[in-house]
């Protein structure tokens, strides 16, 4: 399903063109006059809106019985019936062209025609995370999270390949060098910031625009300081004293804490290699990758997809786009102060670079976001809008659940109610950030603050849908590698990825004060998943996968799924 299908927003006017050319009539029969005009009932269309129908053509024609064929040369274009119309997958953007010149000739049933050019006016709406303060000062700005963003891709580049490479080579010799390489990710001081910013590499996409740390963001930033239970205001549970749950027992460890068992077992993995041992898995067969432990986990997706809900999803839904703390998130001023941007509008931007979309996101579609298609230009979820050769990681990239919603809404496309979460979710957080922009120096009134809130609503809803869909995903994938157990089929490393995002994205349930889904039944979620895969003996595996059932049985109903996508996601 294209993204530019389904935008409904509030479109700046633009007036309709005027036909600006007109052509000279085509030859004509003995007593059959040529048409004299072609006439288009509406001359105009909104941008992003793939192959939409911009009006009816009618000929003028002095022959009262002729019938007429349209026809057009332009390549965006086609004739259905007597509508002229975009072609199925082509949309236009009025960023980067205000109005199309199209050539069309009507022939009538003598062989006799006319051509003229009509200019098609691009309908600009608000499709673009472009927002401006009162001096036309861009006010937008979310450096720090896109940061984080990028350190989580940084360490899980890391532990997916370069790991390897240094225990291969000697650059790490210890456990404890291991567990500090992997710290150096995720925990870096003020100190240590300003000591490394210029030389921590980000290599995580080939023609980056930015290639250090200090070129996204001149102040220390890292992912302990704002994973769930570190920061310490605003956030509705008390995570690190009890309340964090899904691992273990309820309050047995903290996210900070889940993220050093993580890297403690990969530390582990690395320990056996440095001793100059080999890991098997269930099967007896010899672990080539560090990341996988002989149990069935992966704990490169594991680390990856906890720390996208633990930092990310946590404070974009629990802390910047939340109304429960005074002087936190949307409850904060919209009156200028010494910065380009109020305090209200950062609060937002800084929820929206948690989502981790790309400013023109709308102009993806599923299958770009996805890197399963589309456009070169767009493919791997990234594109040059300002072509200059580089991408830009604060506005051109795509990162985190921006991508899983792109993700499941790409695998409902031919199902019989597609569903549309990336699209729902951006089209909230532009509709939401217009109405702070519009009151720049003055509070936001009881109305206005309620219209904010329902946008909030929209973009926590379709956020959190688009994880517990992926969950879902995950939990099909996970069944079929179990089925697949004592096969030529099976492949333990599919079954260790696919198990840990199922289990990454589902510990991330919790962080959203939100969520339809009750503590009750996230609790019973994680005791059907268990904190590994379950594969022998028959009669416990049979079990499982019917618990895991029961699981996907439990985010069907709390979320509202339709029963076709639960089945085939």
């Amino acid at each position: 399903m294209k993204h530019l299908n389904s935008k409904q927003l509030v479109a700046s006017a633009v007036a309709a063109s005027l036909f600006v050319l007109t052509g000279c009539g085509g030859s004509s029969s003995e007593g059959n006059s040529a048409p004299t005009d072609i006439q288009l009932s509406a001359t105009s269309v909104d941008e992003n809106s793939a192959g939409a129908t911009i009006g009816t053509l009618s000929a003028v024609d002095v022959n009262a019985n002729d019938t007429f064929t349209f026809t057009t040369s332009h390549e965006d274009f086609e004739i259905s019936g007597s509508s002229l119309k975009l072609k199925d997958d082509v949309a236009l953007n009025f960023e980067k062209t205000t109005d199309v010149d199209v050539s069309l000739t009507v022939t009538d049933n003598s062989g006799a025609s006319f051509s003229k050019t009509v200019s098609i006016a691009v309908n600009d709406l608000l499709d673009t995370y472009k927002f401006f303060n009162n001096d036309n000062v861009s006010s937008v700005s979310y450096s720090g999270q896109i940061t984080r963003h990028v350190l989580i891709a940084e360490l899980n580049q890391y532990i997916g390949g370069e790991l390897q490479t240094d225990l291969e080579t000697g650059a790490l010799t210890t456990r404890q060098a291991v567990m500090d390489k992997l710290n150096s990710f995720y925990q870096i001081s003020d100190e240590e910031y300003d000591l490394i910013a210029d030389t921590f590499a980000v290599d995580f996409i080939e023609a980056s625009e930015q290639s250090n740390l200090r070129q996204l963001s001149n102040s220390s930033k890292d992912l302990n300081g704002k994973i769930a239970g570190n920061d310490a205001l605003g956030q509705h549970k008390d995570w690190n004293n009890g309340e964090f749950e899904g691992w273990g027992a309820k309050g047995s460890t903290t996210p900070h804490g889940l993220v050093q068992i993580f890297f403690g077992m990969l530390a582990d993995n690395a320990e056996v290699y440095i001793n100059g041992n080999t890991r098997n898995d269930f099967n007896g067969n010899p672990i080539t990758k560090i990341y996988l432990t002989e149990d069935g986990r992966d704990l490169k997706q594991l680390i990856q997809k906890f720390l996208l809900g633990a930092v990310a999803f946590s404070q974009g839904v629990d802390d910047y786009l939340d109304n429960d703390t005074d002087s936190k998130g949307l409850r904060t001023t919209n009156i200028p102060a010494d910065k380009d941007y109020t305090t209200l509008e950062h609060q937002w931007d800084e929820g929206y670079g948690y989502f981790g979309a790309a400013r023109d996101y709308l102009e993806y579609t599923d299958d770009e976001i996805a890197g399963k298609g589309g456009r070169d230009a767009y493919s791997s979820g990234r594109h040059d809008s300002n072509n200059d050769g580089l991408f830009d990681l604060l506005s051109e990239v795509n990162f985190g659940n921006s991508v899983n919603a792109a993700k499941r809404d790409r695998g409902t496309a031919s199902h019989t109610s597609p569903t549309d979460y990336s699209t729902t979710a951006f089209n909230a957080l532009l509709a939401g950030r217009k109405i702070i922009n519009d009151n720049i120096g003055s509070e936001l009134t009881d109305a206005q603050m309620n219209d904010l809130l329902a946008q909030r609503d929209i973009v926590v809803e379709y956020w959190e849908k688009s994880i517990s869909a992926t969950v879902v995903h995950y939990i099909n994938d996970t069944l079929a590698d179990l089925n697949a157990l004592e096969t030529a089929d099976f492949n333990y490393d599919d079954l260790a990825k696919h198990w840990s995002e199922m289990k990454g994205f589902a510990l991330n349930l919790q962080f959203n004060r939100f969520s339809p889904l009750t503590d009750q039944d996230y609790a019973l979620l994680h005791t059907l998943m268990q904190d590994a895969p379950v594969v022998s003996p028959e009669a416990d595996l049979e079990q499982y996968k019917a618990d895991l059932l029961q699981a996907r049985d439990i985010l069907e109903a709390a979320y509202g799924f339709d029963s076709e996508h639960v089945a085939n996601w």
